[in-house]
């Protein structure tokens, strides 16, 4: 085994990493930091420094050699007169990756079991990703599958301490929104077996202190670290962040150019970068001061609504894992958390006025005026009151409701996660709120519109994307840092999950 198996690329290529990611060689600065070294890191380096002195270097042709580049997927033989349906219960087999073999300097983490992945220039496992791809797999019945990944995420906790973003050594710094034990009450409920919520307490555990680190030494309000941030006297709530403040290896080369048209210090930009980019909308408006420029992204100093239900259902199964296990003690005291979690949600993120929940801005102290789909996440974990949720309900419904399904936000800004996209979990998410709140109308029709674009679309190109235009349905959906994806894990496990619904309730 490497000595530098938690090494990530910038650390161990130093110069060379430098010099690849800055010159533009690789269209997409993923590229070089997917490569697999053909020798130790540190003899490739050596090679380095003494032939780029030489005349006529040749900089590509130095990785060429030396590196293994990443390899687009096989393309896998399906049927041509299936339904979309029908399709993608076959295209898990282009997305599957076998067990990984450990590679010495590597960036790949490597898994001990059978995983999916999104897609595209996504080549590992992602973290909220895997929970819509669940959603998929449990309808292609390949439950094995689901439980493999439950279990290679259980990993990731026992030997890195938390699930990163991806199994990358350049992702360990951050992770993303937090579907674990959602993914366990998923697994038990499709293998109808509740021993499976007791079997991972302790990793469902040890992530969810990864998340409320330091809150029992922060002692006055206002206070923060890491990702929690101490608001009053009962109110711990938590925020996306990232334990670095360096540019993303993987968004390199854009991170330089940001920090070079910013007047802030790159360390505070870099930082909220990455804590967008733990959020999982990266980019949107959401983060930004000024809505139309991603220099003024600050992540790091909003409450967002959707991460908090998130940890309030971290914190709901594992209370009911741990009174299955016997242990009241810990089931009181994270009872105890979630019920002062929810209070916090209610007094910092509900906007009595417009009738909806929105974020919470750390240092101006009130609520960001950015209404967004996070603002559904209250009504998908049943924590909103029926008042609550039906002037959520009415308020989605007259501004985020589209003809393809449901926008993002109304904020036409050019970052992916704005108007006029829509993107497969937000939708899975206003499903389950609409449904959970007595609009089963509303939610049939929202999956509707959204398995009709999707059609739509695949009929058009023969690909599943990463993302669509919900607004004009002749159009492409855009934004981001790199071109639409197509693959893609979490829109066929929507996909599946809302067809079956939507059979189910002819």
């Amino acid at each position: 085994m490497s000595l530098h198996r938690y090494t990530p690329p910038e650390e161990l290529y130093w110069e060379l990493f430098d010099a690849v990611q800055m010159s533009g060689i690789f269209e997409d600065s993923k590229t070089f930091v997917d490569c697999i070294p053909k020798r130790p890191a540190k003899n490739i380096l050596l090679d380095f420094f003494e032939q780029s002195k030489m005349k006529g270097f040749d900089l590509l042709e130095f990785v060429k050699s030396n590196f293994i580049l990443p390899e687009e997927p096989k393309e896998i033989d399906i049927p041509n007169d299936l339904s979309l349906e029908e399709r993608l219960h076959f295209q898990w087999d282009l997305l599957m990756r076998a067990p990984d073999e450990d590679k010495a300097d590597s960036s790949l983490l490597a898994l001990p079991q059978p995983y999916i992945v999104p897609g595209g220039r996504f080549r590992e496992i992602y973290y909220w990703d895997s929970y819509f791809t669940m959603l998929g797999l449990k309808e292609s019945r390949k439950i094995d599958l689901i439980e493999s990944m439950v279990a290679n995420f259980a990993h990731l906790v026992n030997t890195v301490g938390h699930i990163p973003n991806g199994n990358r050594t350049y992702f360990l710094s951050r992770s993303q929104p937090p579907f674990f034990a959602k993914m366990v009450e998923l697994l038990a409920e499709v293998k109808k077996d509740e021993s499976f919520l007791e079997k991972y307490v302790p990793e469902m555990l040890m992530e969810y202190l990864f998340w409320v680190e330091g809150d029992a030494d922060l002692h006055l309000p206002g206070k923060r670290y890491k990702r929690v941030v101490r608001l009053d006297e009962d109110a711990f709530l938590n925020r996306y962040f990232d334990d670095e403040d360096t540019p993303r290896p993987e968004s390199f080369l854009e991170d330089i150019n940001l920090s070079e048209e910013s007047r802030r210090y790159p360390e505070k930009l870099f930082r909220n970068l990455r804590a967008a980019c733990e959020s999982g909308w990266d980019f949107s408006s959401r983060w930004l001061y000024d809505p139309m420029d991603l220099k003024t992204v600050q992540a790091t100093a909003i409450i967002p609504v959707d991460l908090n239900v998130l940890l309030s259902e971290t914190e709901r199964i594992l209370i009911y894992a741990s009174r299955l296990g016997g242990n009241e003690n810990l089931a009181n005291n994270i009872e105890k958390n979630r019920n002062n979690r929810i209070e916090g949600i209610n007094r910092y993120c509900w906007d009595e006025e417009k009738g909806i929940f929105l974020d919470y801005h750390i240092k101006f102290k009130e609520q960001v005026d950015r209404p967004s789909l996070a603002m559904l996440f209250p009504l998908w974990a049943g924590i909103a009151t029926e008042e609550q949720a039906q002037r959520v309900l009415d308020y989605t419904e007259k501004n985020f409701l589209k003809a393809g399904g449901l926008v993002t936000t109304n904020i036409h800004s050019g970052q992916q996660w704005d108007a006029p996209n829509g993107w497969a979990p937000l939708q899975w998410i206003g499903f389950e709120a609409f449904w959970n709140y007595g609009r089963r109308d509303l939610a049939l029709s929202l999956a509707n519109k959204w398995t009709g674009l999707n059609e739509k679309v695949f009929a058009h190109t023969g690909k599943m994307m990463e993302k669509y235009n919900v607004e004009d349905l002749g159009l492409e959906a855009g934004g981001g840092e790199y071109p639409v994806q197509d693959g893609f894990g979490w829109t066929n496990g929507v996909y599946l999950a809302m067809k079956n619904r939507l059979r189910n309730n002819e």
